[in-house]
């Protein structure tokens, strides 16, 4: 089943399992868990075990697994001796609900001891139900997963400070804006996806890690991201309200109706709702566990603008 070289770790290295290891999150996870130590054994669809993203994990170290994720016994046999399974997987229902959960079933059928399932986003334990579909999906599983014999650990990381390059229409670089709804002084939370996988890959070693992990590269007000974003520029940015938060709500309401997913994971108004909630400072991260791992250093929004030049 395994279709890599590398398979020869010693009994005192630790195990971790990694579902979703092909994306992008998933590859800087099975990195730093490396760096860490760890042997990985990396779960990927069948028939994706020569993609360049396998060939990646392998030159990582890595065993690449490819696996039917419709098989509970076929996972279980990869995760047999594992310490943790780690779930980077990305999609609907079918994935962040169906799949998870009979990875779930695997890893209790093998006798693992921890999950880290595919959270990596803001608090969605303080948003009610029907403010954000992607994030009541992960409510859902959540709620199975402290039903299951095994110890959970989410990482909640904000926004990917990533996307702010632009991704997510926040920062607006041709017209030197910042767009904003409500409140410009809202504490937000933004980590990169490199320093979210290496906080996952130091959480997923570490045997003592509480239900929630809360991690946030950055603390930012929308002030903070123009002033940021000046800086980074050397232009100056101005600030772009619409708005206030109800308005916002409609206008993703009306986006919806006029421009359904068709089973897109982020369609235009997923990533609205998005922020919709960081900015009503319902989901802000309290408390911070940045200092969990002293060792980690994490990239400010500035830079990571900085690197759009």
């Amino acid at each position: 089943m395994a279709t890599s070289a590398s398979s020869a770790f010693n009994s005192a290295t630790p195990v971790v399992v990694l579902a979703g290891a092909t994306g992008g999150l998933g590859r800087r996870i099975a990195y730093h868990l490396r760096q860490r130590g760890a042997a990985v054994r990396a779960l990927v669809r069948q028939g994706s075990g020569t993609k360049p993203e396998a060939e990646e994990l392998r030159q990582l170290g890595a065993e690449v697994h490819e696996v039917n994720y419709g098989s509970v016994a076929e996972m279980a046999q990869v995760c047999a001796g594992a310490r943790c399974v780690v779930s980077a997987l990305s999609g609907l229902r079918e994935v962040i609900v169906e799949a998870q959960r009979l990875l779930l079933l695997a890893a209790v059928e093998a006798g693992v001891p921890r999950f880290i399932p595919s959270d990596f986003c803001i608090d969605y334990t303080k948003l009610p139900g029907g403010s954000n579909r992607n994030l009541d999906l992960r409510r859902e599983f959540g709620q199975r997963l402290d039903q299951a014999p095994i110890r959970a650990t989410s990482v909640l990381n904000g926004m990917f400070t990533d996307l702010l390059t632009g991704q997510a229409p926040v920062i607006l670089f041709g017209p030197r804006r910042v767009l904003y709804w409500g409140n410009p002084d809202q504490p937000m939370d933004f980590t990169t996806l490199d320093d979210t996988a290496a906080f996952t890959a130091a959480a997923a070693l570490d045997a003592d890690t509480p239900r929630y992990l809360r991690v946030a590269g950055e603390v930012a007000t929308t002030r903070d991201l123009q002033a940021a974003a000046t800086a980074a520029t050397g232009q100056p940015f101005k600030l772009l309200r619409p708005g206030g938060l109800g308005a916002f709500g409609a206008v993703i309401k009306l986006t919806r109706a006029l421009a359904p997913s068709h089973g897109e994971v982020f369609p235009a108004w997923q990533g609205m709702q998005y922020m919709h909630n960081m900015l009503s400072g319902l989901p802000k991260l309290e408390p911070l566990d940045n200092h969990r791992y002293p060792e980690i250093r994490f990239t400010s929004v500035r830079e990571v603008l900085a690197t759009r030049q």
